[in-house]
């Protein structure tokens, strides 16, 4: 076992799994996940700005492992989750005889996780997958618990499936090639686990943050395990999302339209999204009085610290209407009998999911967040 290497089970009984995370597992990958290969092939999905970086390393671990491998690099970008780039890794992997019994390696971010994962889901009724996330929001969030999917011109992730990987391995040494947007986009997803559920762990946060932010290794690796702890536990608790794992969508109910409002592009990053939708969903929990105002002042003055983006006028270019962007959330997947549900917080570390969030309250607090910027 390689020194330093930290593990959190996702506990799902026969689809239980590992998550195992460490600086230098990319060059180990081909001995990490031999003992789990029926045959020593795999296909590799990645995009081109991954493939710059990684792919190599990738490819020879393998080499090293005596696995033969063949890889499909795709466009970066969230247009990628797409009905036609589905069509055409489908058909990739059918034309690399890729069988039941075979794993396909997920070498990238979200986007490359959540369409490699649909694929396996949909690919001869079912086959393998490994998570190789290499972003920050990757590792701490869509490469757990199984959620895969596509983006319509109507939403982001309507379309898609549960799949839980066999084993995920989050090298924390490649979030060094991220910019400095990149990793705090996906810090964005590690705030969100402190804002929902664990008080301790958003105070380490903004003890800890501008430090991890800077580089520091042992503090990048404990705020991974400790995201994918969390998630693991509510996962295992909740895998189909019926109830406690609803949670997890703090800031998304928010952060879906507006990522739908600017294009799914570099305008707005997912984790961006994110942080603005929790600072929003904060604000309306104090504003219905159930919270105190402290609250959303605290969750922002650390996401400001961070020079994360929190506010409206942190996107730049036009934005729909209060109205627009209502009917934007009108879509959102957590769409209940026409109502959208919300993730709303008594406290830090205290969410709670609920549809009974007057429409009213949301439309005067988005026309107010317009007006200002």
């Amino acid at each position: 076992m390689m020194a330093g290497k930290q593990v959190v089970r996702v506990g799902l009984d026969d689809r239980a799994y590992e998550i195992r995370i460490g600086a230098g597992l990319l060059q180990r990958a081909g001995h990490e996940i031999a003992p789990i290969l029926n045959r020593p092939r795999v296909a590799i999905l990645t995009d081109e700005n991954v493939a710059r970086l990684h792919l190599s390393t990738l490819e020879r671990a393998l080499d090293d492992a005596a696995i033969a491998h063949a890889a499909l690099t795709l466009p970066a970008g969230e247009g990628t989750k797409s009905w036609a780039q589905l069509q055409h890794v489908v058909e990739w992997l059918l034309a690399e005889r890729v069988e039941r019994d075979d794993m396909i390696i997920a070498l990238g971010g979200g986007v490359i996780g959540d369409l490699t994962g649909f694929a396996a889901a949909i690919l001869r009724r079912g086959v393998g997958f490994i998570q190789m996330p290499t972003t920050l929001l990757a590792q701490v969030d869509s490469s757990v618990g199984g959620k895969t999917g596509i983006n319509s011109p109507q939403g982001k992730n309507l379309i898609g499936a549960f799949k839980q990987p066999a084993l995920v391995l989050a090298d924390i040494a490649v979030l060094g090639t991220l910019d400095a947007r990149d990793f705090l986009a996906g810090y964005g997803e590690v705030v969100k686990y402190g804002a929902l559920g664990d008080e301790g762990f958003f105070a380490w946060l903004e003890e800890n943050g501008p430090a991890l932010a800077a580089g520091d290794m042992a503090l990048r690796a404990e705020m991974v395990r400790r995201s994918c702890e969390m998630k693991a536990g509510i996962v295992a608790r909740d895998e189909l999302e019926h109830g406690e794992r609803a949670l997890l969508n703090l800031g998304h109910t928010f952060g879906h339209a507006l990522e739908a409002a600017t294009g799914y592009g570099d305008r707005l990053l997912h984790g961006e999204g994110v942080a603005i939708g929790m600072a929003l969903a904060f604000e309306l929990s104090s504003r219905l009085g159930l919270c105190s105002q402290e609250c959303p002042s605290r969750l922002r003055a650390h996401l400001r610290a961070m020079n994360m983006k929190c506010d409206l006028s942190d996107i730049a270019g036009d934005l729909p209407d209060a109205d627009g962007l209502v009917a934007l959330m009108a879509q959102d997947k957590k769409v209940q009998d026409g109502v959208p549900r919300f993730v709303l917080v008594r406290d830090i570390g205290a969410a709670f999911v609920t549809g009974d969030v007057p429409a009213r309250a949301v439309r005067d607090l988005l026309a107010e967040a317009l007006a200002a910027r």
